[in-house]
Parts: C-alpha cells; sequence; structure tokens
C-alpha cells in the first residue's frame, strides 16, 4: 500500500470542498431566482404580448420556476454525489465532474450573461477542476483503481 490508497491528498481535498462550494452557490442562485419572480412575471408578460391573462402569466411563471429549482436540486444532487466519489477516488467521477463543469461554463457564456451566482458558481468548479488534474490528485486516482 502507498500514501495514496488511505487518504486523499490536499489536492483532491481542495477540489472536492469546492465542488461543494460551487453546488451550494448554485443553490443560493436557484432561491434568488425564485425570490425574483416579479423579474419572471414582467419577462412572460412581455413575450406574450398582451394575449396572456394575469392568472396564466402567473402560472406560467410558477411552473417555470418550480421546474428550474427541481433541475437545480437534481444537477446540485448529482454533483454532490460526483464530489463523494471524487473524493473517494474514482477517476469517472473526475471525468463526469469535467463534463458538467464544461457545461456549466457554455451555459454561462450562451447564455445572455449570468449572474454573480452564476459565474461563482463556475469560477469554483473551475478552481476544483484544476486541482482535481495536479499530479497528487493524478496519482491518488491512480493509486484508487489497483
Amino acid at each position: 500500500m502507498n500514501e495514496y490508497d488511505n487518504r486523499a491528498p490536499s489536492t483532491v481535498l481542495g477540489a472536492f470542498w469546492l465542488y461543494l462550494v460551487s453546488t451550494v452557490v448554485a443553490i443560493a442562485g436557484a432561491v434568488v431566482l425564485v425570490a425574483d419572480k416579479q423579474t419572471i412575471v414582467d419577462a412572460i408578460r412581455t413575450a406574450g404580448r398582451g394575449q396572456l391573462t394575469d392568472p396564466q402569466i402567473q402560472q406560467a411563471a410558477n411552473v417555470g420556476l418550480w421546474v428550474a429549482v427541481a433541475v437545480a436540486v437534481v444537477i446540485a444532487l448529482i454533483y454532490l454525489w460526483l464530489a463523494f466519489k471524487l473524493k473517494a477516488g474514482r477517476n469517472w467521477a473526475r471525468i463526469t465532474l469535467t463534463i458538467l463543469t464544461l457545461l456549466q461554463i457554455v451555459s454561462l457564456v450562451a447564455g445572455r450573461g449570468g449572474t454573480v451566482l452564476g459565474y461563482l458558481s463556475a469560477g469554483a468548479a473551475v478552481v476544483a477542476l484544476v486541482l482535481a488534474f495536479l499530479p497528487p490528485s493524478n496519482a491518488y486516482l491512480s493509486a484508487s483503481r489497483r
């Protein structure tokens, strides 16, 4: 047994904690979205061009918000599960987190400008990703495969 069989190096632990921070910040962004429902209502009203009644607009905003929150929670749970698997030395978790982090960045860039919380979440995930690929992390993940 070598030193990487029992304890994750600081780079993996740092990546783990930063993925947790990224997840918490993303959930905070979903909470802010729900709290700012009026902006969604106004956007729907503008897009509807007077063809929707106020109850229809409210219902569309509610459905949209709760679907967005549900998706955010599911993604957060997957992110958390993957972060714990990374900490346990699973390379497939690192690869999956890499893909999800890249999708998060593409989502920010492709959108009409993200929120501050969106950029903070993505920034934490990018730093976590870098830590996950540093030499001590590579050695730990390689040793964990054996």
